[in-house]
């Protein structure tokens, strides 16, 4: 089954775009001078707001600013507008008391670009008009400094109007945008208890809401429970009718467990609804298959979908994880659920994956279900999710949290390569880092970034870092 017609059956979740604040400016002095001048620049400035206003955004445009007393105007409509990113078009040289208001009143990231009309001058025909057409990098420096002693975060992206190269690096921080936005308004729901021992999960909720303005929503296994108990035949029946369209089945999956994991499915659906979840990290250890541990141990499917609805759900309580899940999730990444299973030093790869939920969206082909007689590890048995994820560029990305508690992003750039992977009821990949698998190891656990992580499609890491940037946590590459 397609992810087209999956989505038409369990629609992906629909989050609100980013809002971005954009701005363009010069020096008004100049206008009198030289009378052609402003209406090429709000020509320029009028196709930098068409660009935008194409992208997957909402553009609150608040026009050119000419002096310091329009640039206050303008902070206070951007102030209002609260939005995820403030773009400043520096469309010839100004004076940086003209766009220091808007970065300290925004209370908002800033984005600086500079986007001369073309490669190049015509230096034998250009006076000193059409010049300053081409200054706006003058401003950049003194931005820079400005910026810099007022505590401000610099960003910055030069270039020329047309120029692809340059708009890729400013869709990298629309991308950014596009996390902060969902970190932001994110609900994320805890349903258990951690992992016991796991020392490195164990994560302060209240530093999620004060790093990134998230909410954090602390659910009970009675919570799932009493929508399970709710759920009819006839659900049960069209869950499995679904699933059995979108994965294949082994001959080891038990009917019974089956039926099971599909009524849990459609209660844990149920559950995000009635909580408005963005993501849900989850554990109960449960005793002597009473019906808490039946529930814990029927999550697989359903969390497998949910994940492929863009709500990511991840077992062992991993909090921290599902919230990298949704950041590279968000930017249509996928983002699996993951930590490391093995080294190959004959093919120097890292093997990796996870037992449990996974991102359908990783699959390089139709994904099984497996029947488990036992979790290892875990109380329980039943289904569990199995597939290779597609080769080709992959980037992990963690949220580590340091001695002091602050949070970062911790990222890697590899590549899926096929070759001999296990068969267990696990989501497993070979990744090639390029470099020996233990020293990578060693310099990945150095980061402090924890044992699982979200893995997604592509080369993202330059995206991660500008979403750390306006996060304001730290970055770390490996």
């Amino acid at each position: 089954m397609d992810m087209t017609s999956f989505d038409a059956v369990l629609p992906t979740k629909v989050r609100k775009t980013p809002k971005v604040g954009l701005v363009a400016g010069g020096l008004g002095t100049y206008w009198p001078q030289f009378p052609g001048l402003l209406p090429q620049l709000k020509e320029a400035s009028h196709y930098v707001s068409q660009r935008f206003q194409s992208m997957d955004c909402e553009v609150v445009d608040v026009g050119f600013v000419s002096d310091a007393v329009e640039g206050r105007t303008a902070a206070e409509t951007l102030r209002v507008a609260d939005c995820d990113l403030i773009v400043m078009y520096i469309t010839t040289y100004l004076t940086s008391s003209m766009m220091l208001p808007i970065a300290q009143r925004g209370n908002t990231p800033v984005l600086v670009i500079d986007l001369q009309p073309s490669e190049k001058m015509d230096h034998a025909n250009f006076d000193t008009g059409a010049w300053l057409a081409y200054c706006g990098q003058c401003s950049i420096p003194e931005l820079g400094n400005v910026f810099m002693r007022a505590g401000v975060p610099f960003r910055s992206v030069s270039g020329w109007l047309k120029q692809e190269s340059a708009w890729a690096k400013i869709e990298q921080w629309l991308s950014a945008a596009h996390i902060r936005s969902a970190l932001r308004d994110a609900r994320h729901g805890v349903m258990g208890h951690v992992y016991p021992g796991m020392l490195d999960v164990s994560t302060d909720m209240t530093l999620l809401s004060t790093t990134f303005g998230s909410h954090v929503e602390v659910l009970e296994f009675d919570d799932l429970r009493q929508r399970v108990e709710k759920v009819t035949g006839a659900e049960t029946e069209a869950r499995k009718k679904l699933a059995g369209e979108i994965f294949t089945l082994d001959d080891s999956v038990d009917d019974d467990d089956f039926s099971w994991a599909a009524q849990v499915s459609v209660g844990l659906d149920r559950l995000v609804e009635d909580f408005d979840l963005d993501t849900l990290a989850y554990y109960h250890r449960g005793l002597d298959g009473e019906l808490h541990e039946k529930l814990g141990a029927g999550m697989i499917l359903g969390a497998s979908l949910l994940t492929a609805r863009g709500i990511p759900s991840t077992g062992e309580y991993e909090l921290r994880t599902t919230v990298a899940q949704l950041a590279t999730q968000v930017i249509g990444a996928g983002g699996s659920f993951t930590e490391i299973q093995a080294l190959n030093f004959i093919d120097n790869v890292v093997e990796m994956g996870h037992d449990g939920p996974a991102h359908l969206a990783v699959s390089s082909k139709d994904p099984l279900l497996r029947g488990l007689g036992i979790y290892h590890g875990k109380r329980g048995w039943g289904v569990s999710v199995e597939f290779d994820v597609t080769p080709g560029p992959v980037t992990l990305l963690g949220l580590g949290q340091d001695r002091d508690g602050s949070l970062s992003f911790v990222a890697s750039e590899g590549t899926v390569v096929p070759g001999d992977l296990l068969a267990i009821g696990n989501t497993t990949s070979r990744v090639d880092f390029g470099r020996d698998p233990g020293e990578w190891v060693d310099d990945w656990s150095a980061t402090g970034v924890g044992h699982h992580w979200s893995l997604s499609l592509g080369s993202r890491a330059a995206d991660y870092r500008a979403a750390a940037s306006l996060l304001g946590i730290d970055f770390r590459l490996v």
